[in-house]
């Protein structure tokens, strides 16, 4: 391997994985990462083979054992608030980053994602500053009594696989408390986008984390970086977003060594329209989990039950709000709309086009791909759509489609649009749209989710915990409940 010890990754046509706080080049294997809004080249991107692995995994075991866990939480939590700051310092440079490699809009990357890869620095930083255990004054025989009190203690080396819907920010949102608890990671972005994974290892360095903290491994995922890395002997733990067959696959992976896994899964999650609700509001909200980041949101709707009185009014507004949506150029503040993730995405979501068509579908709105000018025709831009007449054992209403299309069914009786909701394999999210407080709060209890969000969509608290379901998911991360996680708890006893 050819190390590289500094250089700026926006300026390279060609990434680094970046180990032991050095930017190291692969052995000549790549891998094209493509601007998904246009078709053309970005960067080319190593694959990490074993070795490469095996030396980013001692790496941060090195780290592991050196001055980082030996240093304080005051201290550590210092250190990410730089990391915080160098974020927010190089912002243009994120969002571009971000955009070249999402397609999506420059205008959702400044807003959303790169803003709030910042705040889960921030937050974590006071988090692990405010951590409490317990202790117990216990009786002994001999009169003389004991102390029992719990400690937290990192877990170690964490391995984090990432999705690329949401790239730095859900990369932030769990490597910011893994170090804020003393482990060290090592990442696998995904290849779709690589880059600003990248990117967070220049800004490391310029924060002090000390060399090996935060490491860099890219390429694949079966047979390749990701199952090399989640089988390695050395991870003492596994944290993933991303499909549900390959969270399956690296629960399997982390059996061998009993070690745990936080894993954050597929959805084919549904809002539960009311005919009580302040319509404004419900489609106004309805249209952002249907269709923001082009339907490549974890927590997106793609199942809407609407109250009958309504129906028809809410069907027509909803598709009023879709078809009013601009593609195009991410980096056009015009542009609502950008591309999906790859070709051979689209050409998925446009199979449960067909498929919905073949079932008997009413198509409301889209269902098929635009015709754009320029140079974004050869991007893989698709039709916002919207369905209605599907039956709810249909595959279109059961399986994560993953894009910017909805089915819209109408319900007469609150039991049944809950059971509805409840039918299918998922529980990761669901919005509930009600001016009726009694109402929401059982249907919110009702509905098998990690989150309910009643008259609102995505509005997070950093501290509340996150995470899905049945199939969508194993464990929950945010505020202490990610400390949880990324620490053990030891107890202490102190014969007096």
């Amino acid at each position: 391997m050819t190390t590289i010890t500094s250089g700026r990754v926006l300026t390279t046509r060609r990434l680094s994985h970046f180990i032991g706080g050095r930017f190291v080049e692969g052995d000549g294997h790549t891998l094209e990462n493509i601007n998904p809004a246009t078709g053309e080249l970005v960067n080319v991107v190593p694959v990490a083979d074993a070795g490469v692995v095996d030396e980013a995994v001692k790496a941060a075991r090195r780290a592991l054992e050196g001055p980082w866990r030996r240093m304080s939480d005051h201290e550590r939590a210092s250190i990410l608030r730089k990391v915080a700051d160098g974020i927010l310092r190089r912002f243009d440079e994120f969002v571009r980053a971000e955009v070249l490699d999402t397609g999506k809009p420059a205008s959702l990357a400044s807003h959303i994602d790169i803003p709030r890869s910042a705040a889960n620095f921030n937050s974590f930083a006071d988090q692990v500053l405010t951590l409490s255990t317990e202790s117990f004054g216990t009786a002994t025989p001999d009169g003389a009594g004991a102390l029992n009190y719990s400690i937290r203690v990192p877990r170690g080396v964490i391995a984090v696989v990432c999705p690329w819907n949401l790239p730095l920010l859900l990369l932030t949102w769990k490597v910011a408390p893994a170090l804020a608890c003393g482990n060290t990671v090592v990442v696998k972005p995904s290849e779709e986008t690589p880059t600003t994974a990248t990117l967070l290892g220049e800004v490391m360095q310029e924060a002090g984390v000390p060399p090996g903290v935060y490491n860099v491994i890219h390429g694949l995922g079966p047979d390749s970086a990701g199952e090399y890395l989640t089988r390695h002997p050395e991870v003492n733990g596994i944290t993933f977003t991303g499909e549900t067959k390959t969270g399956v696959a690296i629960m399997k992976a982390a059996a061998e060594g009993v070690r745990p896994v936080s894993l954050e899964l597929g959805g084919k999650n549904a809002a539960v329209v009311f005919a009580d609700c302040n319509l404004d509001r419900a489609v106004e909200g309805v249209t952002r989990s249907v269709f923001a980041n082009c339907g490549q949101v974890c927590l997106g709707t793609e199942r809407v039950y609407v109250e009958r009185p309504i129906f028809d009014q809410f069907v027509a507004r909803l598709a009023s709000a879709g078809a009013a949506l601009k593609m195009g150029d991410p980096f056009d503040n015009t542009t609502t709309m950008g591309p999906l993730i790859s070709k051979s995405h689209r050409e998925k979501v446009l199979s449960y086009y067909q498929r919905a068509k073949a079932e008997g579908a009413s198509v409301i709105l889209g269902g098929g791909t635009p015709n754009l000018s320029s140079r974004f025709a050869t991007g893989f831009f698709i039709e916002p759509t919207i369905w209605t007449g599907l039956r709810e054992d249909s595959v279109v209403l059961r399986e994560e489609i993953f894009g910017p299309c909805c089915h819209i069914s109408p319900f007469d009786h609150e039991d049944a649009v809950v059971a509805a909701a409840n039918s299918g394999p998922y529980g990761l999210a669901t919005s509930i749209w009600t001016e009726n407080l009694a109402r929401a709060h059982r249907v919110a209890a009702g509905i098998e989710v990690g989150i309910a969000w009643v008259n609102c969509w995505f509005l997070r608290d950093l501290r509340t915990p996150f995470g899905g379901s049945k199939q969508s998911g194993i464990g929950r991360e945010g505020g202490v409940h990610s400390m949880e996680f990324y620490t053990e708890l030891r107890n202490v006893c102190v014969k007096l």
